[in-house]
């Protein structure tokens, strides 16, 4: 897999939620997405404001996309004066589709740290054509369900949030500094080793073979991918590995044994103690709590 699809598969849970709704003037609205939940709304038809807690509130307008990566709260409304519906005309129907994500408290991906706590994509002509052949997907599927719906709808979600962190990724200046997972990304050397990394963390990549992978020398390769991904290639190299490990202990039945050997360890023991100093938990333990039922 690449770094985005990997970033997706660790970071989601759950079944993501969704609805079509609408809302008629003058309406207002509390969102408090809690942490590990992602909130997300597009706006089908109609305009209003997305107001913080803090800082200045965001007009939203049709076909626009905005994504809650990290929680918060805050109040959606037709207009930023309370109890007005800002309009002098009547009331207006806005119609959005909105929905949330479940998120992987304990095992994200630092890609996701980087996200702004609003993000917004405005909808502009020729921007972002495929998130919006999603956007439109979607929500004739949920305007009119048909058989097979409850499929369509998920791999669509799926699908929404890739576009989505794709979307935002894309709209990075390039001038916004010289680190961080969208230059990483954007960089092609720093961007091959992440791949072949993250399509075979079981090999015993040593950082010569990853800078080789990438056309680099060395020296200049470890420089490079530290400053950018924030951690030395092995560094990052391990850290995947036990991600992807606490990934499989939650989601399979697969032995610890083989565990260890999809992502690279000789022995049971040795991954055990790799896993440990990374969770402070062994890896048997990690798997029996990770599915005890969650508390309502």
């Amino acid at each position: 897999m690449d770094v985005l699809s990997d970033v997706i598969t660790v970071m989601r849970t759950g079944d993501p939620r969704s609805a079509r709704v609408r809302r008629v003037s003058p309406w207002r609205q509390s969102l408090q997405p809690t942490p590990g939940t992602a909130a997300f709304e597009v706006v089908l038809a109609g305009t209003y404001w997305l107001i913080p807690a803090e800082g200045d509130p965001v007009a939203l307008g049709t076909g626009d996309v905005l994504f809650l990566p990290h929680g918060g709260h805050y109040e959606l409304a037709d207009s930023t004066q309370e109890g007005a519906d800002g309009t002098g005309t009547g009331p207006l129907t806005t119609v959005v589709l909105c929905g949330a994500y479940e998120l992987d408290a304990d095992r994200g991906h630092p890609l996701l740290d980087e996200l702004p706590d609003v993000v917004h994509l405005p909808a502009r002509l020729g921007r972002h054509p495929r998130l919006r052949a999603v956007v439109d997907l979607l929500g004739a599927e949920l305007e009119s369900p048909g058989p097979g719906s409850n499929a369509v709808v998920s791999a669509l979600l799926e699908t929404l949030l890739l576009y989505v962190l794709r979307a935002w990724l894309e709209d990075q200046p390039v001038c916004a500094g010289p680190t961080g997972w969208a230059a990483a990304l954007a960089d092609p050397v720093i961007r091959t080793a992440l791949d072949v990394i993250h399509h075979d963390p079981a090999r015993p990549w040593t950082v010569q073979e990853l800078a080789t992978c990438s056309g680099a020398s060395r020296a200049a390769f470890a420089r490079r991918f530290t400053a950018l991904v924030g951690r030395p290639p092995l560094t990052y190299l391990t850290w995947w590995r036990l991600t992807t490990a606490a990934r499989l202990l939650r989601d399979s039945d697969a032995p610890l044994s083989v565990v260890a050997a999809r992502v690279g360890y000789s022995s049971e023991y040795a991954f055990a103690n790799a896993f440990r100093r990374e969770f402070t938990i062994a890896p048997g333990r990690y798997r029996h709590g990770k599915r005890l039922p969650r508390q309502t």
